[in-house]
């Protein structure tokens, strides 16, 4: 009888919110559909797959780990996931300045300083201004930067261009394996500082202003708001957007690395994904091999998920579970 009232309890509430769960209704089917969906294709990588047979009709790798075995003995791939930590860790660390010595746990610190700033500027036209300029680069493709970065730093390009001018010898930049890295990380900041910098506004925004003048009686300065107040305010979200970052360390620069790299300085900017598309568009595709790649990829990414939020945790912060 209780489980009876329970079960009818639970439907009168659904009846209840039913114009709630009508307007989820949309957004759940996607969900379902694109995300959970297309799960069921991680069998592929227990698989010997066939297209010509399908999913079902292929049969199942003897062992079903030999996929997963392959990837230990491609030198290519230990190459790549190895690339792929270095350069994910390099991608969230980059932006640290050295000065900001709180801010090594936090993953946009150039972001965080730039909107701290923002927030002490006086003139609000100004201060908009500035918002529009650090934001606009994130509307650019990685097919436009890509391209603006070859017209800068390519053989026939501004700077060379310029060098050759003043009576100097031209540098192949974009073909310096040891620079390529440094340019991709200083591209990435460019074009991601300000977008991230509203979250941080964000969160600034939501700040009493009765903190502020409360401080200006103690006879704070305009350091000290921002240090004792408003960096305080934002450390939870910064630290959560650490946690996030360190949970797709191994997904990060595919669109960037493919147009900004070439052929020359492709090993030194070879990732998982990069070697993904590369076995499977480019040279005879092996879908089983490709697909236990990607599931290991996002294994690894969840397990340092895990393990920046335990960090975090154990720092005193919240952390996002």
């Amino acid at each position: 009888m209780i489980e009876s009232g329970r079960r009818q309890s639970l439907g009168k509430r659904i009846w209840k919110n039913r114009w709630v769960y009508l307007f989820l209704l949309p957004g759940i089917a996607f969900v379902l559909l694109f995300c959970y969906g297309p799960m069921y294709g991680l069998v592929v990588a227990f698989k010997d797959y066939k297209i010509s047979k399908g999913i079902l009709g292929s049969p199942w790798a003897n062992p079903w780990y030999n996929n997963f075995a392959m990837m230990f003995k491609d030198k290519k791939f230990n190459a790549a996931f190895f690339n792929t930590i270095r350069m994910g860790l390099a991608y969230i660390i980059t932006g640290f300045p050295g000065p900001i010595i709180l801010a090594l746990l936090l993953k946009f610190p150039f972001t965080i300083l730039f909107a701290l700033l923002l927030n002490e500027l006086r003139s609000r036209h100004y201060k908009n201004t500035l918002q529009v300029i650090y934001t606009f680069p994130n509307f650019l493709s990685w097919v436009i930067v890509g391209g603006l970065m070859t017209t800068i730093f390519a053989g026939e390009g501004v700077i060379n261009s310029l060098i050759r001018a003043s009576g100097g010898q031209t540098y192949g930049f974009l073909t310096d394996k040891s620079l390529i890295r440094p340019l991709l990380y200083a591209t990435s900041i460019w074009k991601g500082t300000g977008w991230s910098a509203i979250l941080y506004l964000a969160g600034i925004a939501g700040i009493s202003p009765e903190l502020y003048e409360a401080a200006e009686v103690d006879g704070a300065n305009r350091f000290h708001k921002m240090w004792y107040i408003t960096w305080p305010e934002i450390r939870s979200t910064a630290v959560i957007l650490l946690i996030l970052a360190f949970g797709g360390i191994m997904s990060k620069g595919y669109d960037q690395i493919l147009n900004m790299t070439n052929a020359v300085v492709r090993d030194a900017a070879e990732t998982i994904d990069t070697y993904i598309y590369r076995i499977t568009f480019q040279e005879k595709p092996k879908y089983g091999f490709s697909t236990a790649i990607g599931l290991s990829k996002s294994v690894i990414n969840f397990a340092f998920l895990l393990l920046a939020n335990k960090l975090a945790k154990a720092l005193g912060e919240g952390g996002i579970m």
